[in-house]
C-alpha cells in the first residue's frame, strides 16, 4: 500500500494521532485535546440527531406525498444497486432525502437558539449597540421561518431547495441551524450523515403508519423547547416490514 492509499484510509482518530505528532502547530495537541475532540463530536452528532429524525418521519408522514417520494428514491436505489443493503455508498445518491433532511432542519433545528456568544470589545450593528462582553444568543428557529426570507415558510416542501446553493452549512444566514464561522457545530457532518443512514434504511425496510388510527392531516406536530428542540409528545408509528417485489 503507497502513501496515497494509506492516506485514504485514515479515519478521525488516525487524523488526529498524526496531528498530534506535528511538532510545528504552534500549540498543545495531545491525547487530552484528541479526547475532548472526539467527545464534542459524538456528542454534538448523536445526542440531538434523534430529535431530527424523529421530526422528518414526523413531517413524511403528516404528508404522504413526501414519504413516498423519499421512500421510492431510496428503494430504486438500493434495489438497482445491492439489495438489500443501505449504506454509506447509498447516501450522496439520495438526493430527494437530502431535501428532506435539509427542510427538516429549517423548521426543527436542532438548537433552536444555538451556542451563545460574547464579543470581545464594543460594536454597533445595523444601529444596534452591543456593550463590550455581551453574551448573544440568536434564534435559529425564528430565522429558519422569517417569512423575508422564506416563501411559505410554515409549510414543509423540500422541493423549496432545489436548484439553489442555499444549505446548513453556514454561509446563508437566512439558514443557519449550525451556526456559522469558524465556531459551528462540530458535528455537522458526522450527525447528518448518521441522520440520513437512519431514515434511509428506515423508509426501506419499512412502511409506516400512524398508530391509533390517527389521520396524517390531525398528527400532532407541538414542540418542546429548550437546548434542543423535540416533540411534546412522542411519535407513535407502526412499523410495516417491506418486502420488495421485482417487477
Amino acid at each position: 500500500m503507497n502513501d496515497e492509499e494509506e492516506e485514504e484510509d485514515q479515519d478521525l482518530v488516525d487524523f488526529l494521532l498524526n496531528l498530534k505528532e506535528n511538532k510545528d502547530l504552534g500549540f498543545p495537541f495531545t491525547n487530552v485535546e484528541i479526547k475532548s475532540v472526539i467527545f464534542d463530536i459524538l456528542m454534538a452528532g448523536t445526542n440531538t440527531w434523534n430529535a431530527v429524525i424523529e421530526w422528518a418521519l414526523s413531517e413524511m408522514l403528516k404528508n404522504p406525498r413526501i414519504m413516498k417520494k423519499a421512500q421510492d428514491e431510496v428503494r430504486q436505489l438500493v434495489f438497482n444497486g445491492k439489495g438489500d443493503i443501505v449504506d454509506e455508498a447509498c447516501i450522496n445518491q439520495l438526493h430527494y432525502l437530502q431535501l428532506v433532511v435539509t427542510e427538516t432542519l429549517r423548521l426543527h433545528p436542532s438548537g433552536p437558539l444555538n451556542v451563545p456568544r460574547e464579543n470581545q470589545e464594543t460594536v454597533v450593528i445595523q444601529g444596534y449597540r452591543i456593550p463590550a462582553k455581551t453574551k448573544v444568543i440568536f434564534n435559529s428557529w425564528a430565522i429558519g421561518r422569517d417569512p423575508n426570507h422564506w416563501t411559505d415558510p410554515e409549510t414543509f416542501y423540500p422541493e423549496r431547495f432545489l436548484n439553489t446553493c442555499t444549505d446548513y452549512k453556514g454561509l446563508h444566514f437566512q439558514f443557519i441551524p449550525f451556526g456559522a464561522g469558524r465556531r459551528m457545530c462540530p458535528g455537522v457532518h458526522y450527525g447528518t450523515t448518521i441522520a440520513k443512514l437512519v431514515l434511509a434504511n428506515l423508509l426501506y425496510h419499512f412502511d409506516w403508519e400512524l398508530a391509533n388510527g390517527v389521520k396524517p392531516q390531525d398528527l400532532d406536530m407541538e414542540e418542546r423547547l429548550g437546548l434542543d428542540l423535540r416533540r411534546k409528545n412522542d411519535l407513535v408509528i407502526i412499523p410495516i416490514p417491506y418486502h420488495h417485489q421485482a417487477a
